[in-house]
């Protein structure tokens, strides 16, 4: 039975796991976006979050905790100092997981995550509205009508 059994174990020994989470934490804190397996991606999230939320308060308590889990004095520095910027002011929700469909060769459904606030091309369409698109009829406009015929295009002679 599964009783309390809610995380996934990724088929893998606890440390294995650890090393395995540590390492894709430490990539999308220097990345800001890395492409992985779908099921990992979702353990990403729920193991790389709590580390995100920890380094919005900035000391040597919270620093230490983040460095037990990460042992990567960049990454550290990376996080609480641009990643802790960006995200001082969300309440959660840190990581994105977006599905890429299925890898060539084994058929794993891929997907890639990344850091919320990073992605330049989201936050400027969450930035600006969209326009309000015109419905096209199939009436043809007033204008269209009286505008003079375009003039005939004159044939080149073919080379023979």
């Amino acid at each position: 039975m599964r009783h309390n059994r809610k995380f996934n174990h990724l088929s893998r020994k606890k440390a294995h796991r650890d090393a395995l989470l540590s390492n894709l934490t430490i990539s999308l804190i220097m990345h800001k976006r890395i492409f992985t397996t779908l099921a990992k991606a979702k353990a990403l999230r729920v193991y790389c979050e709590p580390l995100i939320t920890r380094s919005k308060k900035d000391d040597m308590a919270n620093r230490r905790l983040v460095f037990s889990h990460l042992q990567n004095k960049e990454a550290i520095k990376e996080l609480f100092g641009v990643v802790a910027e960006k995200v001082a002011d969300r309440p959660g929700g840190y990581t994105r997981i977006l599905k890429t469909g299925h890898r060539l060769g084994d058929n794993a459904e891929m997907a890639m995550i990344e850091l919320v606030d990073f992605n330049e091309n989201m936050l400027g369409e969450a930035g600006a509205k969209k326009e309000k698109s015109t419905r096209r009829s199939r009436r043809k406009k007033s204008s269209a009508a009286e505008a003079p015929a375009a003039a005939p295009v004159a044939e080149t002679p073919k080379a023979e």
